[in-house]
Formats: structure tokens, C-alpha cells, sequence
């Protein structure tokens, strides 16, 4: 390993931007090595970075002795620096090779390697999670979270451009914000607390100042589920408005949902070749379809769910299957969603709630909140919550708190349909759940 001052170099390039054009220029390029091949008198790596990669040509009539040593004692996934000339070279996986004036090694990869970074040998997904720095090393793993980068910048576009002004809310709290979900306890010096399970009742508040808010942020939800589709901690995209209905905020969110899809199609078309992933863009209007409808589709092919209960994940496959697409699920029972949903003023067992569904997976949920403290009280006691525990909010609808509507939409579950992936841990840099703590 060299041992030297990284103020004496800096990167000039990443490797997608070496072209012909660059005949004959020297370039400063940092990555990882990949394969070593050594010819006798001509010895080649290929060194890999964020962009992709380029072949290192080392001619043992072209380069001085000591960096074609160096290229023997390559272990495959050492960070190096190579100083050198771009050159064409027809043979060569680009079109273009480097060749070496100098060479450093940065910090030497031990061996053998805890899993196969190219791929070539496949690992279950557990053992990629265990060595997830290695694992996102790889191509299609680098596709998925460059995607998530464009589909996290389009929403906060999308927002912004209607109005919206993006908020942070604290992630620990002292009541739940939904009765029945399980809670992560913490200690908060003499007292406990517990980690949020959603800013909902955050950007209600806020909507009686700012009018239109999102957050881009995590929550929590200390539920045993071990399946493909949860897990303990995600990414949330929410939204609170003032002034709207559900209908409103409906159209908005699937006016997102449209652009997003149309942002990565047009703009990730390289990660989606990677991801072998055609991207079909929703179109508008979704279908809109009640909760009482749902149940009778799902009759109609043997699956009866008692009025007033929610739908299982077997049936929302089975939903998401004559269905197709996207589409959202209205006039849900109030019994079974949160107890600030508005019900309906001409049928109260029913509320102002909805579902947005993809196929078989849900990615949104959201709604006309209440916007009276009377309401809400009666809500709260029917849920078996105690209003005084939820006194700090309570006061805020005192002040004249407007009607709001709002949404809170799975930022993972959403890269999960953009991805065509199975499950939701691929499309999260470091997944949380039940069995898994670490790294």
C-alpha cells in the first residue's frame, strides 16, 4: 500500500466521461479494482468507480518496471489511483483504454472477499446485506439507489412547484399517532418516549400556518411482520394542505406519481437497462374503486372478507391481479382507519379515506382529516385513546385549525414498483427489520 497525500492528486474524471475524444490527454482516475489479467509482457485491470469502468493496459514496453510490478499485487477490490494517458484501443471493452504512468494503491482489499462483487457468483441476499459495501459495488445495485436520488429530486421538485414547503418534524414523541400500531419505547432522561410512526399529526398542525407541507423522512413501526414487503423502518413521503378535500390531494398525488414515472423513464434509462426494467407510466385518470366494490370483486373469484375488516395481503395480490396498475380504493369503513379521518357527513359508518394501489401493493394512504376538536375527541375515545394524552394537539383546534386533506406515501414501496424488485430490502441502503440490526 503507497503511502502519500491525497493533495497531490485529485480525480479529473469518473470513468463514463473518458471518451475518443480524450485521445492522448492524461486523466486522474480513483476506484476499485476488478479483474487482473496478466498476458507475460502485457498485464490489464479494469478499475471501477461510481460511473462505471474503464480497462487499465499496462504494455511492458509502455509503462516504467515498478508500476507493472504493481499491477501483480492487485487483490480485486483495492481502492487505487492511476495517473495515465487515454488511448483508443479497438480490443478494449470501451473502445478506449488507459495506460499507466502511475500507480497507487489507497487501501488494500483483503482476500478472499466475503462475497463476488461482479456477480459471477451469486449470494443470497442475506450475505449481500452482511457485506452491503461490497454488494453495492455492483452495477444493478448502483442503478437502484441512483434512481431513488432522481425519484427523491423530482418529488421535492414536483412539491415545491405546488406550493409546498418542505418541513422537518421530530422523530421522538410522546403518544402514538395511530391506535393499534406498535411503537418503539426509548428512554428520554426520567421519561419514555417513543419513535415516530408518522409526522401526521405534525403537518396537520403545520397546515394552520403554512398551509402546504411535506416531509421527506423516516418512521417507524415496531411491528413483527417478516415478509418481502415490510419492514421496521422506512422512508415516508407526506403531505398536509390546507383548504383541500380528499379529491384534492388525490390529484395531486396521482399527478406525482405520473411525473415521477415519466422522470426515471427519461432520465434513468441507462439504470433501467441495467435493472432489464420497461417502464410502463400509468395513465390518468387512475381508477377509482370503493372499499364495497373491492369486496365484491373479491367475492366474485372465492375470497369473502367481512364487511369492516381490512384487506390481507393475499387479497390484495388477487385485487392487484384484475385490477392491473395503478389505482385507488375509496369509501372505506371508519372503523378501520385512523381516528383523525373525516367520515362521510351523509353516511358516517364510512370515511373520507383512501387507499392508492399498485398491483398488488400498497404504496399511499391519506385522507380528509377532521378539522373539529369535538370530532376528534368522540373519535379518539371510539379508537380506546385517551384524549388527555393527546391534550398538546388537541389545543391546536382551537385556533380556528382549517379543513385539511392529506397523504403519506411508501418512498420504498414506490422504488419497488419503479424497480420491478420483489423485495423492499433491495431498495434500501441499509434495511431494518426484525432479524436485522446491522450493519
Amino acid at each position: 500500500m503507497d503511502l502519500f497525500s491525497l493533495e497531490d492528486w485529485r480525480r479529473t474524471h469518473f470513468t463514463n466521461q473518458l471518451t475518443q475524444e480524450l485521445k492522448d490527454e492524461r486523466v486522474i482516475l480513483m476506484g476499485f479494482v476488478g479483474n487482473v489479467r496478466d498476458l507475460g509482457g502485457l498485464k490489464f485491470f479494469t478499475l471501477h468507480d461510481r460511473e462505471g469502468f474503464v480497462q487499465i493496459t499496462a504494455p511492458r514496453s509502455k509503462v516504467c518496471e515498478h508500476v507493472f510490478q504493481k499491477i501483480d499485487k492487485l487483490t480485486p477490490q483495492s481502492s487505487v489511483a492511476v495517473k495515465g494517458k487515454v488511448v483508443i484501443a479497438k480490443q478494449a471493452p470501451r473502445g478506449i483504454e488507459v495506460i499507466p504512468e502511475e500507480l497507487k494503491v489507497l487501501n488494500e482489499a483483503i482476500t478472499p472477499l466475503p462475497l463476488d462483487p461482479t456477480g459471477r457468483i451469486k449470494s443470497n441476499l442475506d450475505t449481500r446485506l452482511d457485506a452491503r459495501l461490497l454488494d453495492l459495488r455492483h452495477p444493478r445495485q448502483k442503478a437502484i439507489f441512483k434512481m431513488k436520488h432522481e425519484v427523491t429530486k423530482k418529488i421535492r421538485e414536483f412539491l415545491t412547484k405546488r406550493g409546498f414547503i418542505e418541513v422537518q418534524t421530530p422523530k421522538i414523541v410522546a403518544t402514538a399517532t395511530e391506535s393499534g400500531a406498535a411503537l418503539f419505547p426509548v428512554t428520554y432522561f426520567e421519561k419514555e418516549a417513543f419513535l415516530s410512526q408518522s409526522p401526521q399529526l405534525y403537518k396537520e398542525v403545520l397546515t394552520g400556518c403554512l398551509d402546504r407541507v411535506f416531509e421527506i423522512g423516516p418512521i417507524f413501526r415496531a411491528e413483527e411482520h417478516d415478509t418481502p414487503r415490510h419492514l421496521n423502518e422506512t422512508t415516508s413521503v407526506d403531505i398536509e394542505a390546507a383548504f383541500v378535500t380528499q379529491d384534492d390531494v388525490m390529484k395531486i398525488l396521482e399527478d406525482m406519481i405520473v411525473e415521477v414515472f415519466s422522470h426515471v423513464k427519461t432520465t434513468c434509462s441507462h439504470e433501467l437497462g441495467v435493472l432489464g426494467r420497461d417502464l410502463e407510466i400509468p395513465q390518468k385518470p387512475f381508477t377509482r374503486i370503493s372499499y364495497d366494490e373491492v369486496l365484491k370483486k373479491l367475492d366474485s373469484v372465492g375470497m369473502k372478507i367481512p364487511w369492516g375488516e381490512d384487506i390481507p395481503t393475499p387479497a390484495e395480490r388477487t385485487l392487484g391481479e384484475l385490477m392491473g396498475g395503478a389505482f385507488f380504493i375509496t369509501d372505506w369503513p371508519t372503523t378501520i382507519k385512523p381516528f383523525y379521518i373525516e367520515p362521510k357527513e351523509d353516511a358516517p359508518h364510512l370515511c373520507q379515506a383512501f387507499d392508492l394501489m399498485y398491483g398488488g401493493l400498497e404504496l399511499a394512504s391519506g385522507g380528509t382529516r377532521i378539522h373539529r376538536e369535538e370530532l376528534l375527541v368522540k373519535r379518539l375515545k371510539e379508537k380506546g385513546l385517551k384524549p388527555e394524552s393527546f391534550e398538546s394537539h388537541l389545543k391546536n383546534f382551537r385556533y380556528g385549525m382549517p379543513p385539511h386533506a392529506g397523504f403519506g406515501l411508501g418512498l420504498d414501496r414506490l422504488m419497488m414498483v419503479l424497480t420491478g424488485l420483489n423485495n423492499i430490502r433491495e431498495v434500501v441502503l441499509f434495511p431494518r427489520d426484525r432479524r436485522r440490526l446491522f450493519p
